[in-house]
């Protein structure tokens, strides 16, 4: 089997930070080819390098045998390489087809587009790999899974013959993961090469024929999935053993801290977004909220922070309405909030790390000082939360924007998790972050529980969800369908509760 990508000797530097050095990689053609390591190792570094987003500043890449320069995205595509990336770039309000043909769209004339000719091709390609999607369907009426077999197939309309999937479980429920390795098998059983880029183990060693770890900026081992197992991954991955969890010893208190009772909100347009919702949390307890994307969970955190009204019912938080509380009064009252984007919500991106390490809490100590922001306090407590989160920065006056998404998280992780807060709302603390950053948060959350603490934990990760949570309450359609027991629920059970086919 012939190689139809290599890699030799990539390097890549910024100022100050060396992202990829000496990366080497081989692909063999007709295969799944894993690449996972640590957030900062350079994984993102390499995969932009070739889809030709930069330029490596010195290296080989070889595609098809051929040494190429990719100058961009369109010379990539035009070598028979698509990539699917983590967020999808699809048009709500157009149709698959439309979504599947925006900017190769074939036209007659130059400006009379083609559509017959572009759904009988788009016919094919889901008929050839498998992939159930209606040319005709509005992209507003997909689910994420289908959504995602949308982007597959828009590369592949393309011509691509190397598809590089960006973390393309991150969102999905085990069925639809199962679906997507489904048409993964039968893309690489019609000549098609995949790269996959994953932080989840279980998955790698499930569908990869070959799995590169990277380190540092470097390609330090492949293995066979049959050759390993997922410690030593890890283990390959952080250079080490990773930290163990403490459970520590459960201790609810009978003092409910956040109350939701018959809660309802919907837009300004009238559209219900949630009914009825009921949900208790108390202190010293992680209360686990599963749902597809799309299911209210935002707008349920948007009513607990005080940042949306309800339309009906009440939500207390630590004692307060959070309906006629601002959200200064809710955070200093002891809620900690890990926002599920981080970019948009959780970091000021062109400002230093110091300066978002006040963000949010501006008004509280150690942050403020009379009507003053404490700068030195800030300074301070940002080395600290460097250093105890294991965040891989230079320095407190970088700008957020300089670290790794996952060197991110860690960061917001750490700000949000100090002063021993009562309510912790944490919506996707690990999500894009390796997993000895997921230990790490892992192991500082349950601390965090065992010294009292109620956490509503809102993660789309299953694993998470089983491993963190007291109890699992699933949000479908707006409203809480099913409180179970993560003792006694498999995750199939808990994936069919979450779209819908099953409330327990």
């Amino acid at each position: 089997m012939s190689n139809v990508l290599e890699v030799i000797g990539i390097e890549k530097k910024y100022p100050g930070v060396i992202a990829n050095r000496d990366v080497s990689l081989q692909v063999r053609e007709g295969s799944i080819h894993a690449i996972i390591g640590e957030n900062g190792a350079g994984k993102s570094t390499l995969m932009k390098s070739l889809y030709g987003l930069i330029r490596p500043d010195a290296g080989q890449i070889k595609v098809f045998g051929s040494e190429v320069n990719l100058k961009s995205p369109q010379d990539a595509i035009e070598l028979g390489i698509g990539m699917v990336h983590q967020h999808f770039k699809l048009a709500d309000n157009a149709t698959v087809l439309e979504n599947v043909i925006l900017g190769s769209e074939p036209t007659r004339f130059g400006f009379v587009v083609k559509y017959d000719q572009a759904r009988k091709k788009l016919l094919e390609i889901t008929k050839n790999y498998g992939l159930d999607i209606d040319p005709d369907e509005s992209l507003s009426n997909l689910g994420v899974g289908e959504r995602q077999r949308v982007e597959i197939a828009k590369v592949l309309f393309r011509g691509a013959k190397i598809l590089i999937l960006d973390e393309p479980t991150a969102v999905l429920v085990p069925q639809e993961v199962d679906e997507l390795f489904a048409n993964l098998r039968e893309l690489v059983k019609n000549g098609l090469t995949v790269l996959f880029i994953s932080h989840k183990l279980d998955e790698v060693l499930s569908i990869a024929d070959d799995i590169t770890i990277m380190r540092q900026g470097t390609t330090v081992a492949t293995r066979k999935p049959k050759e390993t197992n997922k410690k030593e991954l890890a283990e390959l991955m952080v250079g080490g053993e990773l930290p163990k969890p403490k459970a520590g010893e459960l201790k609810v208190s009978s003092e409910s801290i956040l109350s939701i009772k018959s809660a309802a909100y919907s837009r300004a347009d009238g559209r219900e977004i949630l009914h009825d919702v009921n949900l208790e949390l108390h202190g010293g307890e992680i209360v686990g909220l599963a749902g597809v994307e799309g299911n209210g969970q935002s707008e349920l955190i948007e009513l607990i922070m005080g940042l949306a009204q309800p339309s009906a019912g009440s939500v207390q938080v630590l004692g307060l309405d959070a309906a006629t509380t601002l959200t200064r009064e809710i955070r200093n009252a002891g809620v900690a909030y890990i926002p599920q984007d981080r970019q948009r919500d959780g970091l000021l991106m062109s400002a230093p790390l110091w300066e978002n390490r006040i963000l949010g809490h501006q008004f509280a100590d150690p942050m403020a000082k009379g009507v003053w922001v404490n700068k030195g306090a800030a300074i301070e407590d940002s080395k600290r939360v460097v250093d105890e989160f294991d965040v891989r920065t230079p320095g407190i006056n970088v700008l957020a924007s300089a670290l790794s998404g996952g060197n991110q998280q860690k960061f917001i992780v750490g700000r949000e998790l100090t002063g021993d807060p009562k309510l912790i709302v944490a919506a996707q603390p690990t999500r894009g972050v390796d997993v000895g950053a997921q230990a790490i948060i892992w192991d500082h959350l349950m601390q965090a529980r065992s010294k009292g603490a109620g956490i509503l934990l809102v993660t789309a990760d299953l694993e998470e969800l089983f491993s963190l949570s007291d109890r699992i309450a699933v949000i479908y359609s707006g409203t809480i369908v099913s409180i179970l027991n993560p003792a006694k629920t498999t995750p199939e059970d808990l994936g069919l509760a979450m779209t819908g086919a099953k409330s327990a």
